[in-house]
């Protein structure tokens, strides 16, 4: 939820978190005020990515890296047509953007898209605290939106937490499109859209896939007229506990022995579909730098995540479920995170993270073509 007005970057802001601490410093792109949940970002770069990627829908990001903004804002990087981030926070923006590909600053695009954000607060201080206590409700305030800290704080702990909300439906498209395979085409895959990124079917056109990338309210109807080779399940945002119509369809995928790949949500969504539950994580994993294991083979890769909900699984033993065995296929090396999923008996996989990673790494890019074997094996 964001209100705003145009306004120079001098104007005094203050970011107040729902545990009271507040952070004090200078608009950051629109004046107004924002609410959502506080989470922290440590890519060092990719901001333009993170911010139009759907996962992050009513999240106030904290950016890590101390500088930001320096290579501007261009017309090619966008993961969707819009910011979906609810605010933006930052150290030290960049006075003047220097990149031959930037069309314009960080600050110009906030300001045209109305994203409320704050810059000159202590965002290692700010992150120390959000790792301590937890991702939280907060909201950002400048210029006449400032009133008194009580007022305010009383603002931000009336907004809904994340836990519990249904957001996939909010990010994703309401009709379908198809996006060409690149070369000559080799499979046709459903894609339902739980706010997709627009590198993930990029990534699958590279690979000969035509993809149908179908709205989050598509039907096993839906999914099947397209007569798909595989069935994909994207990333998005909210709570997975929320998502039924989702878990329902991914069932219906599952009983046709379809072969199925998810990512983030879909990882999330998949883990619902065996069986097993989901939660929520205290601080999440957000970032281009984070250690996942594939388990199957061994490899530590850097990977990018933005999740903030986990399934819950046993990383020790393989798991009995109504479509077969299932075990942990990856794991996240800083915390045992379960990062993905995979059935022994029938073409199904997750991941947790973004192997799609427009802005690196692209350690984890195989996916896709561990995907494309699973429907080369389905065919033959």
């Amino acid at each position: 939820m964001t209100t705003s007005t145009r306004g120079a970057a001098k104007v005094p802001a203050v970011l107040v978190l729902e545990d009271g601490r507040t952070f004090r410093g200078r608009a950051y792109g629109a004046v107004g005020e924002t609410f959502g949940e506080a989470v922290f970002s440590t890519g060092m770069t990719g901001y333009q990515e993170t911010l139009t990627d759907p996962s992050y829908d009513r999240q106030i990001v904290v950016a890590t890296a101390p500088q930001i903004g320096n290579t501007g804002w261009n017309d090619e990087d966008d993961e969707s047509g819009r910011i979906w981030v609810s605010g933006y926070v930052v150290r030290d923006p960049a006075r003047v953007p220097s990149n031959w590909r930037a069309k314009r600053s960080l600050d110009d695009e906030l300001v045209a898209q109305d994203v409320v954000g704050i810059s000159g607060i202590d965002t290692r201080a700010l992150t120390r605290h959000l790792r301590e206590r937890g991702s939280m409700r907060a909201g950002i305030f400048s210029g006449e939106a400032i009133a008194p800290e009580s007022e305010l704080l009383a603002r931000v702990q009336a907004q809904p937490r994340m836990k519990g909300l249904s957001l996939y439906e909010e990010v994703a498209t309401k009709e379908a499109y198809v996006v060409p395979a690149i070369g000559e085409k080799r499979f046709t895959v459903a894609a339902i859209d739980l706010g997709i990124k627009g590198m993930t079917p990029h990534r699958m056109a590279e690979r000969g896939i035509e993809v149908h990338v179908l709205p989050a309210t598509a039907t096993a109807d839906d999914i099947y007229a397209v007569d798909p080779d595989g069935v994909f399940f994207s990333n998005g945002p909210g709570d997975p506990a929320t998502a039924d119509g989702p878990v329902a369809l991914m069932t219906a995928v599952l009983e046709r022995k379809t072969p199925l790949f998810g990512i983030c949500f879909g990882n999330q969504i998949l883990g619902r579909a065996l069986g097993f539950g989901t939660y929520k994580l205290k601080y999440g994993h957000r970032g281009i730098n984070q250690p996942v294991q594939d388990r199957t083979t061994g490899k530590v890769e850097v990977t990018a995540h933005n999740h903030g909900f986990a399934v819950d699984a046993p990383l020790d033993k393989v798991s009995d479920t109504k479509f077969g065995r299932a075990e942990v296929s990856h794991v996240c090396l800083n915390d045992n995170v379960v990062e993905g999923l995979q059935l022994l008996d029938q073409p199904a996989f997750s991941v947790q993270y973004h192997p799609e990673a427009a802005a690196g790494p692209h350690d984890a890019a195989y996916l896709f073509d561990r995907f494309v074997s699973l429907m080369e094996g389905q065919r033959a």
